[in-house]
């Protein structure tokens, strides 16, 4: 062993070890790799940034704010509007969920399909009585298992094809992940429809922060404009888009106030006021075709629009506002405000927002500049609430993401343009077209991973140029060489497996595809088949809420302890190896 692979293995050793001892962030840990590698001198000082401009940072990056647009795109409410009241059983809930999150993680990543799914499940589970715990770990898992069917669906596709290319001059197109990756697939959800009650039951979520709010239900004001599609249907018609939680409260059409009732027909240019929380508020208005009622157009038509945003805050008794309205304070001459919501406990609102008087307690949801707004929000004794995901006012965008989203893949799969131009323009296509504003799309954008990303890239070329990866192959090889063929490919799968949770998977693929690669030509073997395991086995961690994001993300709402995720994780984990393996073989021939 040389000096230089010396130097490798301990810093392998070390990364592995802060990695497993969690006492440090693992952006800090990759850096201190890096530091090391050029310490050492097995990283030279011109390649040592290399990493953060290498393709595989730009998709991640793309992927992510590609993924963030069409979660708000409300796509996926509509679609599953139909066949919501439907699912009364678990069995059923479990099958469309999971079903739904596999496929759509295939095509954008899979923490943010599971994201957008999320919200669909708390919303079933409380419709039905069903625990959250039966939905949300299975959804996770499903996620993971759709990400392996595309390039993009998750990053260790991403990072062992740019290995792929490294190794033979090639990477994996698009849809080559898809004929494992499917199998794998379909496989896993039929595990995941029937495990899912080896779960344990009666486990309660974290409150979310909203629940800590306790806010009783916002009242806003819109316009119900011509062509809309909710013209000519009644109020009953407008609360189902908010499923039984959005009330509509009073109809104001000229200078009359019309109760709402089933025989009222709604008309072109009404003003409804509608009651809820700020999310379904939001969900109404867009699904019903309507437009939030300002005293004055948008604010800021003249300044960046990523400048532009919601706060709530609570009415002082001291504020100047108490006992006045928003027409007469003038708020939006004065300080370029709109007030899109007013929440008053124990009273129902009936009048336009605009001629409410404030009282000492109200809270509201102000639109504004945020340069402005809290500078504005002191001035006015307004006490500002802690920052939560208010999306009353800001648009959706309908389904430009999703035409952006099948474009770019078009342009990859067909090989018109490197995966990585093509989301990249779909992510600045995006932005313009204000499916996410510039500070949205900074905020979305997963910076942690990247920087993980941009230190470890020069460390694993270096553990590969020093001959460690070479070494630690022939010592894989001499372990499998006893091994039937599918028994090797198999070893590299489980190894993949078993270091994922303690590494992250994308540090995994960095570190294993090379080791991979050189097993595969110790043995005489394609390298395709070991790249293709490894990706496969960094991306299937379901044995611990720490290997990836998306088991993570369930945790706390679905109550989920540590040693929860064997229970599933395990016979999913197995039913991987056994489908995966011989697909493997099959479809890149040894």
């Amino acid at each position: 062993m040389t000096l230089s692979q010396i130097f490798a293995f301990a810093i392998l050793t070390g990364m592995m070890g802060l990695f497993v001892w969690g006492r440090l962030r693992y952006d800090l840990v990759a850096l201190l790799a890096l530091l090391a590698g050029i310490a050492c001198g097995i990283v030279p000082p011109d390649k040592a940034f290399s990493g953060f401009g290498d393709d595989i940072v730009v998709i991640v990056a793309s992927a992510l704010l590609v993924s963030a647009a069409v979660a708000r795109s409300g796509i996926v409410e509509t679609l599953l509007r139909p066949i919501g009241p439907h699912l009364s059983s678990t069995d059923a809930q479990v099958i469309v969920l999971v079903g739904c999150v596999t496929a759509l993680s295939a095509f954008i990543k899979n923490i943010g399909a599971l994201a957008m799914f999320m919200p669909v499940a708390f919303q079933l589970a409380r419709r039905h009585g069903t625990a959250p715990s039966a939905l949300l770990m299975p959804m996770a898992f499903g996620s993971l298992l759709g990400g392996l069917i595309t390039l993009i669906g998750t990053s260790p596709n991403v990072i062992v094809s740019r290995m792929r290319a490294d190794i033979i001059g090639q990477p994996f197109a698009m849809f080559d992940f898809a004929p494992v990756g499917l199998g794998i697939a379909v496989a896993g959800v039929i595990v995941l429809a029937f495990g899912y009650r080896l779960l344990p039951k009666g486990r309660k979520g974290t409150p979310s922060i909203d629940a800590a709010f306790n806010i009783e239900g916002y009242t806003t004001e819109a316009i119900v404009p011509k062509g809309s599609p909710s013209v000519g249907k009644t109020p009953a018609d407008i609360e189902r888009f908010g499923e039984g939680d959005v009330d509509v409260t009073t109809i104001i059409r000229g200078r009359r106030r019309v109760s709402p009732s089933d025989s009222t027909v709604i008309e072109a240019d009404d003003r409804i006021l509608l009651e809820g929380s700020p999310e379904r508020l939001e969900r109404v208005v867009a699904a019903a075709g309507l437009k939030l009622s300002r005293d004055h157009a948008e604010p800021g038509r003249s300044e960046a629009a990523d400048e532009i945003g919601v706060m709530e805050a609570v009415v002082t008794g001291d504020s100047a506002l108490v006992d006045q309205s928003a027409l007469q304070a003038r708020l939006y001459e004065r300080y370029q405000m709109n007030v899109l919501a007013i929440s008053r406990r124990g009273q129902r609102i009936t009048n336009r927002l605009r001629t409410i008087k404030f009282q000492a307690g109200d809270v509201v949801v102000l639109q504004g500049n945020l340069k402005h707004l809290p500078e504005t929000l002191g001035e006015l004794r307004l006490l500002p609430l802690a920052e939560r995901d208010i999306r009353l006012g800001t648009g959706r965008r309908g389904f430009i993401p999703l035409l952006i989203l099948a474009g770019a893949m078009a342009l990859a799969a067909f090989h018109l343009v490197p995966v990585s131009i093509a989301f990249f323009g779909a992510a600045v296509l995006l932005i313009l077209s204000r499916a996410l504003t510039m500070r949205e799309a900074y905020s979305y954008i997963e910076w942690p991973i990247l920087i993980m990303l941009g230190a470890l890239i020069p460390v694993s070329d270096a553990i590969r140029t020093t001959g460690g990866t070479e070494l630690i192959a022939s010592w894989l090889a001499s372990s499998a060489h006893n091994l039937p063929p599918l028994g090797a490919l198999a070893l590299m799968l489980v190894a993949a497996m078993a270091v994922t949770p303690f590494l992250n998977n994308a540090a995994t693929v960095l570190v294993m595809a090379p080791v991979g690669a050189g097993l595969a030509t110790h043995l005489g073997f394609r390298p395709d088949a070991f790249l293709m395991a490894v990706a496969i086995g960094a991306a299937c961690d379901f044995l611990t809420p720490i290997g990836h994001q998306c088991n993570t993300l369930v945790m706390g709402p679905g109550g989920y302890r540590f040693g929860d995720y064997w229970r599933l994780g395990l016979p999913l984990s197995l039913t991987v190896i056994a489908v995966g393996v011989p697909l493997i073989a099959f479809v890149w021939p040894l």
